[in-house]
């Protein structure tokens, strides 16, 4: 395969190879790209002596000589060749144009952008216009609205890698914004936050009658991620179907696509405008509604192609450093191998996925108990407003006598499922907060 304006080929990483460039031009082009290291201009196969270690330099390389951060943009894996090892570097579009080497500044002799097979400086007149539109308002600048955050949620998955989370993570994962506070992606992956996931499940085929509304959230996102899959695993149930030859087995959905679809709903999910991705199972389909639409620039058929734009490159690095997502791009096409286009519904604010269902969904309600609510139990619903601490809780009721408010009113309310806990783990921790279960609303509501 010849180069084209999305490939570029590498004989060998050297001094003499401008990988900055090379990638500066990709992440400024509207579609991005991937370079090969280890092959020459021709596409024959050279291989790489050293893949690991040139590996190592790249990473370095990007992440030291190039601004902003391309850290969540790209990716570096070694794939096998003709028996030779070959690096393949996939560049996703930036959306905080322009890109430049940090020594050259937003010059022509720092900013580059692909022009047909080659990375060509680009005018300065195209730079000021680029930085006069430049993408200010994503997760990475805004300040989180809670400063006293924790992470140790973060510090397990991490660790689950054998990929411990250094004194200097917050920094090194981008979670602080230019002045050093906390940023929105911090709040999105500490250990208790204001957002939930919901995952409701209907019995017919539209939203009249509702029969499970659960909520997975208030935690890392992280978390609220490994819930919504392990949840949408569990309705993803095989039906068998007997033959005079064979049996064959089949899931309601192609669970490598759902589960591509639940994470690309999340990572690309607009979080900037508080609204989380929802998740709904009906009779005959399921449906994935994630907030946002095609990023600036990105047509319908580039988004099929599997060009990629990351929304959120912070949380996209972190998901790919917990082998959540895999490489740049990877999820559309897989997607598409089992679903066709017509599955992906483009709306004013709004991306929606629907896949429909193999068979009839059959209902899995767990049997729902009507709670005892105690008067006491019944003040304590009505005066929730969000997330509180136990003073907050106190306070509003009045109460003085920490033990009577924890035996007549919280545990009581914890007991029958109406209150839960924002850091399960750890109930007797100094930062707990409490919030309304699905059922403590419906409660209230009643």
């Amino acid at each position: 395969m010849p180069e084209t304006n999305r490939i570029e080929y590498k004989r060998e990483l050297n001094t003499d190879v401008d990988i900055e460039k090379e990638v500066i031009a990709f992440l400024n082009y509207h579609e991005g790209g991937t370079i090969y290291i280890g092959i020459d201009k021709a596409g024959k196969i050279i291989g790489v002596t050293d893949a690991d270690g040139d590996t190592l330099k790249i990473k370095d390389r990007i992440k030291n000589n190039i601004s902003p951060s391309a850290m969540g943009l790209f990716d570096v894996v070694v794939e096998e060749r003709e028996g030779k090892d070959i690096i393949k570097l996939i560049v996703a579009s930036g959306s905080e144009k322009p890109y430049f080497k940090k020594k050259y500044g937003m010059t022509n002799r720092g900013c580059f952008i692909r022009v047909g097979t080659a990375a060509e400086p680009m005018p300065q007149g195209m730079i000021d216009r680029l930085f006069a539109t430049r993408t200010r308002n994503s997760i990475g600048k805004i300040k989180s609205h809670w400063q006293d955050l924790n992470f140790e949620q973060l510090r397990i998955y991490y660790e689950e890698k054998q990929k411990p989370l250094s004194k200097q993570f917050k920094k090194t994962l981008e979670l602080l914004t230019e002045d050093g506070a906390l940023n929105y992606a911090a709040y999105l992956l500490a250990d208790e936050n204001g957002v939930s996931i919901k995952v409701a499940k209907y019995s017919g085929t539209n939203r009249v009658d509702l029969i499970e509304n659960n909520e997975y959230g208030y935690c890392s996102l992280i978390k609220a991620t490994k819930s919504v899959l392990d949840k949408i695993e569990l309705e993803n149930r095989t039906a068998t179907q007997i033959t005079s030859k064979e049996r064959i087995d089949r899931r309601l959905w192609n669970p490598v696509a759902i589960r591509e679809a639940v994470i690309n709903s999340i990572v690309h999910n607009d979080f900037t405008r508080e609204v989380p991705p929802k998740f709904e199972i009906f009779a005959d389909r399921i449906e994935i509604t994630s907030a946002g639409i095609l990023p600036e620039g990105l047509s319908e058929e580039e988004f099929f192609d599997g060009v990629s734009i990351p929304r959120n490159r912070e949380l996209m690095r972190v998901y790919r450093d917990l082998e959540l997502v895999e490489q740049l791009g990877s999820g559309v096409p897989r997607i598409l191998e089992s679903y066709g286009k017509e599955c992906f519904r483009f709306m004013d604010n709004f991306t929606r996925m629907t896949f429909p269902a193999s068979e009839q969904v059959t209902p899995q309600v767990t049997p729902q108990v009507t709670p005892q609510v105690t008067p006491q139990v019944k003040e304590l619903l009505d005066v929730f407003r969000g997330v509180h601490n136990r003073t907050e809780l106190q306070a509003k009721l009045g109460l003085l006598d920490r033990e009577h408010f924890r035996k007549s009113y919280l545990q009581p309310a914890i007991d029958e499922g109406l209150i839960a806990l924002t850091i399960p783990d750890k109930p007797t921790s100094s930062k707990q907060r409490y919030v309304l279960t699905a059922l403590g609303k419906r409660m209230t509501n009643q």
